[in-house]
Parts: structure tokens; sequence; C-alpha cells
């Protein structure tokens, strides 16, 4: 009415709210300064600022608006209890902080705050993480306890000697000792998962050999002479640990060497398990220092032989174990076929069972807590948030007695360090101890309940999870739940409708607990579509207007208020009454450069449009996602189903695409690299085993632990319902270590005794099995009972440490069987045949494996390629090989032995010339005679033997044409694979190219400020990712290349060349049976045979 607008307001205001300096005036020897005080004081002083003045008469601000105190336009709230709102606020700690000492140090400062607080306000911690600590601790301390306990129990009572059971059990808690020193040096961490693999039956297992050795050796000598001296039991003790320390320092190597591959894991599941692996190789390091010198001494000082010749409980154990097992070990002798024949198929039924196992990450560790999201309808207003949330806290405060306290979280807080829509609320179910729960007994089934007593109020979705896994899924992948089916695509309408798709597939899959499908469209907006020629029209800058827009309704800051300390922004907008209906945004009045005034409906059009959520991205691609809480089942194989489904019946547009995320992507990422890492275990088992018996054939005989150890894990987590995860998989590859250690110490007592001089093959076994039995049964029985604890616990974060016990003791009692029975077996087979391996028999593989595995060294820091090395053809390399490779050689050499050979059938047997003198009877002289004589003469067998020369010439050539054969094979299959492993090299480098300088662009922007942390972070995350990927592909090219090499034997080092099409190279030919080589020297060896028999009969 009075011609003034909002912008009228907001430059008064703007331009009356300053303070000035003028410099300084001197007078009277002194510097006067000038200063000009016009800021606002109080709230009449923003009432006498002057808008506007006509015909003399000033239009103050108080004259057309309401001066108040106020607040900013809200965006999110907290409620508590079903009892209204309450002021919350988040403690965040900084990267690298040790959690429980930041909690007692803000316990301590809420505590001061408290005290200064007005009557009646409180302060109450919400979710409190030092309590999840400090049960998880409670729960890795009671199994240490436990496990130790009963170790001791077991070490004494098997050994029949309680001073060598004190002597093992000492090496627990300095063994420990040596443990927690490292880990401080190297700042690892006491906690869930760096104690919770930690057994101290494996621990001992060392020392067990050593003194059981020593308690043997103690208890010979005293069959002989009753006591022993000082110097006597030193050397006793100095026997015994000379004869196993092979056995124990490279068991125990074995078993440390095995966790260093858990180091290479990356991502969440390597910042989860390198500590574990960190704190077992310590306390081995520990274990090994102590067996070398402590347990031998200590050994020599403290064992006494007995007094008596009563037997312990220990020895009466034992010997009846001997006695039972002696007999059947004899039985399993004789049906030596039958038992591998059944541990064979045992092995292939644990392989079948393990690929039908489900899979998941981790398990679920239970936080003791329950959250849950509210999802409200799009675009729900934040008053109808908050009134939806209260009566949600009622019915659940109401109901369920084993709540004890109930917050709901909504939209964004002031500092929006985790900002959400206002239709979202984040709902923490804080629960008292399960002693005093009275409705339900299981977690599982409180939120069954829960979700049905909720659920009667209309209009709202809810997901169930807990409040640490709730963030940890979201930091990892970006969503909340626990599989994310993520969809990648351009339009975001077809995004949505494809989304809603899914739900519907997938919907009542067994399994599924929560589904949600991401609200990227139906926010309800008022959106002000500009009329370019209007404006034009008018003179009006888009900016200007958007300005007055947001001033009116949002609030534009005019300046700062101070009071004291005090700082408030003094607001413009339009007030409440005006700022209710699309047609307070119409009417909004808009100063024209002409001094004249227009409504904002006559340039632009105002109208409710439906628009976008949110956008969210992935490495730059658009996507949305249906998230999904797992419940009664495991995640792999509902991803499984899930897929099946989506295959089948899901119609994706060209250029959409699907990924699955969330704990199965953790999951698929952590199995890949499981992949790589349980071979590499693998690997160094078999050459440490090899190094410690100098024997490929007892090698091969112990190395068989491993798949035995295989089937009692498996069959353990099928018969515990449990799926396989990572914790089973590291599991795994600590069992594969400890199950070949009984193996080493079986084979060891063996050949000491053969070297003692004990040659009847059976006493051998006998005898040997016997001496070795206590310390295998010390052994596995401390291992399994050591993780017994862990097994079986219950408490918080056993979750974690189940899977794991789990594989390592239905393992270990299948590999003890292996032990007991299996390895005599092949001993006795392997000793009785002597088998050898003779070079005629797989040469080539055979001298490939052995020359990668004593090469992995140089490969693994192969890592320089050279960018001029020369090229090879699959041909050329095929016939450089065939030109330089030893074994072929030898064919060759036999070849021409056998040719050489040929000529020795003409046998025409063996001259003899002889002379003599005879008397001549009744006369004198002597007759002289002189003979030539021809004995062996074999003109029959000339042409037989001639005949089986020719045929072992046909033989010999035959196995050099097979052997060049097989050299081929693998050649090719080397040249391949180096072709394969180049590409992917060339590939992932010009991808960390382009990367890189992708990585500059956005450090670039990140510093002008034009993207968020957030985005930068993703970004450089996404360049590390594909550095590392560049520098493994690097590395597989040159240990691909170093393969070929090995087969080529030449003093130049070649490379292949990628532009070659390898269809080109390969000469696929079509072999007949009767012209397949194997074939041939059949009939060969045949036709030798009855050659043979010709010859021998002529």
């Amino acid at each position: 009415a009075i011609g003034l607008t909002i912008t009228d307001v907001f430059e008064a205001l703007e331009a009356n709210n300053q303070n000035t300096g003028g410099a300084y005036i001197e007078k009277n020897h002194q510097a006067n300064f000038i200063r000009g005080e016009g800021l606002v004081r109080s709230l009449e002083d923003i009432k006498k600022i002057t808008v506007k003045n006509t015909n003399n008469i000033p239009i103050t601000v108080g004259d057309i608006a309401t001066v108040q105190f106020g607040a900013a336009i809200r965006y999110g709230a907290l409620t508590q209890d079903g009892e209204g709102e309450v002021v919350g606020g988040l403690v965040m700690m900084l990267k690298g902080a040790n959690s429980n000492d930041v909690i007692e140090n803000v316990k301590v400062r809420m505590a001061q705050i408290e005290e200064s607080l007005p009557e009646g306000v409180i302060i109450e911690p919400l979710l409190d993480r030092s309590k999840l600590i400090a049960e998880t601790t409670s729960t890795v301390a009671t199994n240490l306890i436990e496990g130790a306990l009963i170790v001791i129990f077991v070490l004494i009572f098997l050994l029949g000697n309680w001073r060598g059971g004190l002597i093992v059990a000492s090496t627990i808690p300095l063994s420990l000792l040596f443990a927690f020193i490292l880990m401080n040096v190297f700042d690892v961490w006491a906690n869930l998962m760096s104690l919770g693999a930690i057994d101290f039956g494996i621990i001992v297992d060392g020392a067990v050999i050593i003194v059981e050795s020593t308690v043997f050796l103690i208890a010979s000598q005293v069959l002989k002479k009753r006591k022993l001296t000082s110097k006597e039991r030193d050397g006793v003790a100095a026997d015994a640990s000379k004869k196993m320390m092979n056995a124990a320092f490279f068991g125990q190597l074995i078993i440390l060497i095995v966790f260093l591959p858990i180091l290479a894991l990356e991502g969440i599941e390597g910042k989860m398990f390198k500590p574990m692996a960190l704190t077992f190789i310590f306390a081995m390091i520990g274990a090994m220092v102590l067996c070398l010198t402590y347990v031998p001494m200590m050994s020599a000082l403290i064992l006494r032989a007995p007094k008596s010749d009563k037997k312990s409980y220990g020895d009466k154990f034992v010997h009846w174990v001997e006695r039972k097992y002696q007999p059947l070990l004899e039985k399993a002798l004789k049906k030596g076929k039958l038992i591998i024949g059944v541990s064979v198929v045992l092995f292939g039924i644990a392989v079948f069972m393990f690929t039908r196992m489900g899979g998941e990450f981790i398990p679920q560790l239970d936080e003791g807590d329950i959250a849950f999201h509210a999802i409200l309808k799009p675009g729900s207003s934040l008053t109808e948030t908050i009134e939806t949330t209260t009566k949600i806290e009622q019915i659940v405060k109401a109901k369920f007695p084993e709540v004890e306290k109930i917050v709901s979280r909504i939209g964004v807080a002031e500092i929006p360090t985790d900002p959400m829509p206002m239709d979202l609320a984040d709902v923490f179910v804080i629960l008292k101890p399960k002693g005093e729960w009275t409705t339900v007994e299981t977690k599982d089934e409180l939120i069954e309940k829960m979700k049905e007593a909720v659920e009667i109020i209309p209009g709202v979705n809810y997901e169930f999870t807990q409040p640490i896994e709730m963030r940890f899924n979201e930091l990892l992948e970006g969503v909340r739940e626990d599989i994310a089916i993520k969809l990648y695509g351009e339009d975001i309408n077809v995004l949505s409708q494809k989304a809603e798709e899914i739900s519907k597939i997938i919907a009542g899959t067994d399994g599924i607990g929560d589904m949600k499908a991401e609200a990227t469209t139906g926010l309800p907006q008022m959106t002000i579509t500009y009329n370019r020629s209007k404006l034009a029209q008018y003179g009006l800058q888009i900016n200007t207007l958007n300005q007055i827009v947001q001033s009116a309704f949002a609030g534009g800051i005019a300046g700062t208020i101070f009071e004291g300390e005090k700082r408030f922004d003094l607001v413009v907008r339009l007030s409440s009454h005006n700022r209710k209906d699309i047609t307070d945004v119409q009417n909004l009045f808009i100063n024209l450069p002409s001094g004249a005034q227009i409504p904002l409906r006559e340039v632009a059009d105002v109208s409710y449009k439906a628009g976008p959520m949110q956008i969210s991205r992935d490495n730059t691609n658009r996507r949305t996602y249906v998230g999904i809480n797992v419940r009664g089942r495991d995640v792999k194989s509902l991803v499984g189903e899930i897929k099946t489904k989506l295959d089948a019946q899901l119609e994706l547009p060209s250029g959409y695409f699907i990924r699955y995320g969330g704990a199965f992507e953790n999951l698929e990422r952590a199995s890949n690299r499981l992949q790589t890492v349980v071979p590499i275990a693998l690997l160094l088992i078999f050459i440490l085993i090899y190094f410690a018996l100098k024997s490929l054939p007892q090698t091969l005989m112990i190395y068989i632990a491993i798949p035995m150890a295989t089937i009692g894990g498996v069959v353990a987590l099928w018969l515990r319902d449990m799926p396989f995860s990572i914790s089973a998989g590291v599991g795994f590859i600590v069992l594969f270590g400890v199950a070949v250690l009984n193996g080493l110490v079986m084979i060891s007592g063996l050949n000491e005794l053969k070297e003692e001089g004990v040659t009847n093959l059976k006493d051998r076994i006998i005898e040997g099995t016997k001496r070795r039995i206590r310390p295998i049964m010390l052994t596995a029985f401390t291992d399994v009972l050591g993780f017994l604890p862990m097994a079986i616990s219950a408490s918080a974060g056993a979750e974690v440490q189940r899977p794991l016990a789990t594989v390592v003791i239905g393992g270990l009692l299948t590999s003890t069987l292996l032990t007991l029975f299996v390895l005599p077996i092949l001993y006795h087979w392997v000793e009785n045949k002597s088998f050898n391996f003779r070079t005629d028999k797989k040469v080539i593989p055979v001298t490939a494996m052995v020359a990668f595995m004593f090469l992995l060294p140089i490969t693994g820091n192969a890592q320089q390629i050279k960018d001029s090395l020369p090229f090879i053809s699959m041909q050329e390399a095929v016939k450089l090989a065939k030109e330089n490779y030893p074994s072929l050689k030898q064919r060759q050499l036999e070849i021409d032995k056998q040719q050489q050979l040929k000529g020795t059938a003409f046998d025409f047997g063996t001259t003899q010339i002889f002379t003599g003198g005879e008397e001549i009877n009744n006369g004198t002289g002597i007759y002289t005679t002189i003979g030539v004589g021809q004995s062996n003469i074999d003109v029959f067998g000339i042409s037989p033997k001639r005949k089986l020369q020719e045929q072992r010439i046909q033989l010999a050539q035959k196995a050099f044409q097979l052997s060049g054969l097989d050299l081929e094979l693998e050649v090719k299959k080397a040249w391949a694979n180096a072709l394969q492993s180049k590409r992917k090299y060339n590939l992932y480098k010009e991808l960390d190219s382009i990367y890189a300088n992708f990585e500059k662009a956005v450090a670039l922007n990140y510093e002008v400020e034009a993207i968020s942390r957030l985005e930068y972070s993703a970004a450089k995350n996404q360049a590390l990712q594909i550095q590392n990927k560049f520098m493994q592909s690097k590395s597989e090219y040159a240990i691909a290349l170093q393969q070929l090499n090995l087969w080529l034997v030449s003093n130049e080092f070649y490379t292949v060349s990628d532009e070659i099409d390898i269809e080109s190279e390969i000469n696929v030919e079509s072999f007949s049976l009767e012209a397949h080589p194997l074939y041939t020297i059949s009939q060969l060896q045949v036709t030798e045979a009855e050659a043979n028999y010709r010859a021998a009969k002529a």
C-alpha cells in the first residue's frame, strides 16, 4: 500500500547497521581516533531504522514489520520416549584416537557442564560405545583365561609330569607378554579382533614337543639307572631338544608363516584381520624364542625322574589309548586302499558341501541395541514426522518393558554431519540387559514383535538394523542396508520405475527382512519458471529475483547484532501468515529499475511440480538402489536367488545395468583376495615342509593333511549351520598351518627310527606311532580345547570368533585322524614300494613347479618391466623351448643311445685263442697245440634282439614326441598367459594415467571449493583403487614373463606383442585315437614286451 518491497527493507537494514573508522586527529600532542558507531544494539534500534521518507514523513521498520527474537527455519528435530522434543549432541572422535579414553574424557567434561546447567536441565548419554567395548573386551579376556586353564590342565594330565606341564604352561604368559610388547611397539591395539584368534594350545605346541621328548628320554634313562646326575640331565635335555627342534621349530615357523598372507588383505577385511594376524605372529615369535632358549634350559633344571614306578592318570590314559590304537592301526595298514578311498570320497563330499554353502562378509556382531529407520511418504513435513515418531516411541515404550529408552533423530541437525530428509527418522532403541527381559527371549524375536507393533501407523515403512552397523554400512557403501541392488542409468524417471519393478519381483523372497527402494522422485515443489522474454522487457536479472525469493521465504541475513559476546544474525523474511500458500509466492512484489513494482507472477510461472528427492552417483554414474536387510539367511545365497529372479524377469533398457553392493560387495572383494592369499599360504607351507624333511614324497604325504583338515572344517560349519565368512576363511588359513604340525612330528619320528637301524617297515611304523601318540594327542587336544571357549561362547563379540574357532576345531579333528591312520598307510606304501619320482613321468610339470617355487621371491620383486624387451611369437617360443629345454635334450640322447645299442644284436659269442704243450708218449719231444674256440654263439637270437632294439628306438622316439607335445602345451599356455597379463597391464597403465590427471583436476576443484570434501575423497579413493589395480597387474605381468622365460631357457629375456591376434597363433589340430601319442606309446610298449619275450625265448 505504501509502495515498499522486502528488498527495500533489506537494503535499509544493511545500510543502517555499521561501524566505521575515520583515522585520527592530533590534538594536544595526542592522537584522537575517530570512530563512527552505527551498529544496532537492541530491538528498538531496529524498529527506528528508516526505510523510506515520503513527504518528509519517515516510514520505519517498526511501522511495516514485526521485530522480534526468532529462530532459523528448522530441518530436523530430536524426540525421546514419546514425551516430545529434546536437544541432542554428537561427539566426533579424531581419527586414530582411543575410543575408550575419549568416552571417559567426555564423561568427565559432561559432569563439569552439568554443574552449571539451569535447574531441571540434565544430560543423559544415548549411545555409549564404552559399554560394547567393555563387553567385547570381557568376552576376549574370559575366552583367553578359560582357554589357558583348559590347556594347562590337559598339559599336566597328558604329560604325566606336573613339572613338565608347568614348564609348558609358563610359556603362555611369557609369549603373551612378548606379544603385548610388540603390539605396543607397532601400535596394535588390544581389542576383539587383535586378541580374538590367540589360541594358547597352538602357542605351546613347540614347547609341548620338546618337553614331551625330554620327559620320554629321562624315563628311558631311569629304566637303565635309577638316578641321573645334573650333568646327565643337561645332556638328556640337550639331546631331546636337538632331536625335536627340527619338528618343533619348522612346525611353529609354518604356523607363523601362514599368517603372513593375511597381512595382504585390503579394505575393511584388512583393517579387521591384520591386527589379528600381527598379534598372533608376535606371540608365535615369542614362543619360538622361548623354545630355542627357555624351554630346554628349564627342562634340564626342573625335570626329574619319577620317584616310583607308579603311573600317573595321564600315563594310564595314554597307555590305554596306545593299546586301543595299535590293533586299529594294524587293521588300517591291511585295508589301506579302502581307507584312502573313503578319505578321498569324504573330501569330495566336503568340496560339494562347500560349493553349496552360503556366505556372508562377517558375522553380525550383537551390539545389544536396536536401530531402525522410520520412512514416511516423500515430502512429509517436519511437524508430521515429529508427530509420527512420537507415536512410535509411545507404542514401543508401552508394549516392550525390555526398552530402556527410545530416541528419534529426524532430518538435518544445525551442523549437518549426517544430512537426511525430513521424511526420514533414525530411531535408536536402547535395551535393558537381557536378564531383565520378560516378553521375549531373543533379539530377533523382539525385532519381529516390535515391527508388528509399529506397523499399525499408516504410511510408514521400517528398516531394522543396529546403531553402529547402520553407520558402518552407510560409510562403506553409501547405503544403510545389508545388501544394495544398485541400478545405474541416465534417466532418473526410468531408474525410479525400474527400482520399483525390482522391489515387486523380489518381494517375498526368503531372507528379506526389510526392503526399501531409494526415493528419487516425488518431492512436492513450488517451482518458479522464469519467462525470459518478460525479464528482458522489464530489465530484470534472474539472480536479483532469486535473492528476493530467498530473502522473503528462507530469510536473508542483512547483518549481525552483538549482545556482549553473543552474535545474532539479523534476518529479514515475510511474516508466517504471508508464507502459507503458493499465492504468497505468486504475489511477491518486485522492484523494477523504473521504480515501479510488479508481482512475481508477471515474469514467472509459479506452480506445483514433483521434483527429484535426491540424485545419487557412483563413480560419476547416476544410480538408484533397492536396499535389503537380511534376516534369517546368509547374504550370498540370498543375492544368488535375487540374481536368478532379476535375470529371468527384469528387462533393462540399453545402457542400464545392475551391481550388488553392501555386505555382498565386501564379501566378493574379500573372497577374491582370499583366492590369491590362500594359494600363497599353501605354497609357503609346502616349501617349509620340504626344507624340514628334504624329501618330496614325505612332503607330499604331510601335505595331504590340508585336504583332510578341510573336511573337518567344512563339516563343522555345516553342523553348526554357519555360512562361510571372512572369519571362517581366516580360520581355514590358520588351520592349514596347524594341521601339518602333527604330520611333521610323526614323519620325523619314523625317520629317526630308520636312522637308528629299524629296518622292518611294520615294526618301524608301530613303534614310531607309539612313540609319537602322546605329543600328537597333546598338540591336538591343546589346540582344540584352546579354541573351545571361543567356539561355544555366546557373549558379546563372540560372533566374530565363533566361525574361526569352529573351522579350526573341526579341521584339527579330521587332520589328527589323518596323522594317526592315513599317514602311516601312505608311509607304508611309499617305503614298501620304493616310490621314485622318475624323470620319465611328468618331468616337465614337476620341473616347472619346483622352478616356480624357488623363483617365486625373484618374480615377486620383478616389478620393473623393461619397455625394450624383444618380442617372441607363440610358434617362435615353442621352437626356442624345444631347442633349449633340458628334458627334451635328454630324450634325444635316449634315442641316440638306443640307436647305438642296435648294433649289439649281432652277438657271435666269445672268441678264445689258446695254446698248449704235451710230452710225446715213449719218446722225447713236446707236442705244441694252438687252437681257436667260439662259445655262447647266439645265431638264432640275432633277429629277435634286433627287432627288440628297433622297438626300443621307436619307443624312445615316441617318448621324445610326447615330451615335445607336453612342452609345446606348457609353452603355449605360458605365452597366452603372458599376452593376457600384458594386455591387462597396458589397460590399467592407461587408466592409471587418466585417473592421475583426473585426481589433479579434482584436487584443483576442491581447492577452489567447487566440490565437497566427500566428492573429493570419493574421487581420490577411485584413483587409488585404479593405482592399486595397476600395480597388481604390473606384478602379474612380471610373473607371467618369468614363467614364460623359464620354459625358453634362453639368455635373452623375451616378451609378447599385444598387437597379435591370438586366434592366428593357435593351430587346432584334430587327432584320431590311433594317432594320439599316448596310444602309440602304449602299443609300442606292448610290441616291445613281445619282442623282449621272443628275444629271451630265442
